[in-house]
């Protein structure tokens, strides 16, 4: 029992003091865009990883998409969704996240190389952050069922406080 306990409390410390890395990826526009710009609002954010063959990844951006306009009256927070898809589906994975109109109200960032996924020790997706206005993660969760989107906003909420 002490060994679970204190495997939890070190996966909870870890988790608290892991922070956004500096990585280059690809904004919309093609541009070279470096994680780290990020934090510079100062707001928390929730940070997705998705690709366009997830069907939960693409379930969970679309709920988070509809609770927006709602949430954002309660809590101030940007939306980062990160393709994952390699540089032969790129332009799949932007005409994708245009078409569901994400692009008015999400920051997309294309990670063609996987180099922003390695360095947030993501292994598959969906997995989803939850960032503070410091930059510290705060919350984390991979795969997606309906209802998983309200700890989110709740996360966002506490890191608020």
């Amino acid at each position: 029992m002490r060994k679970i306990l204190l495997s939890i409390a070190l996966c909870v410390s870890a988790l608290a003091a892991a922070q956004v890395p500096s990585v280059t990826v690809e904004n919309v526009k093609g541009e070279s865009f470096d994680t780290s710009s990020l934090l510079e609002e100062g707001t928390p954010m929730i940070v997705s990883f998705w690709s366009t063959s997830c069907k939960p990844c693409i379930r969970e951006l679309d709920a988070i998409y509809d609770a927006l306009p709602d949430w954002q009256d309660e809590a101030k927070f940007r939306v980062v969704a990160v393709s994952t898809d390699d540089s032969r589906l790129l332009a799949k994975a932007k005409s994708f996240a245009e078409g569901r109109g994400w692009g008015e109200d999400y920051v997309l960032l294309f990670d063609k190389n996987q180099d922003f996924m390695r360095a947030m020790n993501v292994s598959v997706v969906p997995h989803v952050f939850v960032v503070d206005g410091k930059g510290k993660i705060v919350y984390s969760h991979t795969s997606y069922v309906p209802g998983n989107e309200l700890e989110l906003f709740e996360a966002i909420k506490k890191s608020q406080k």
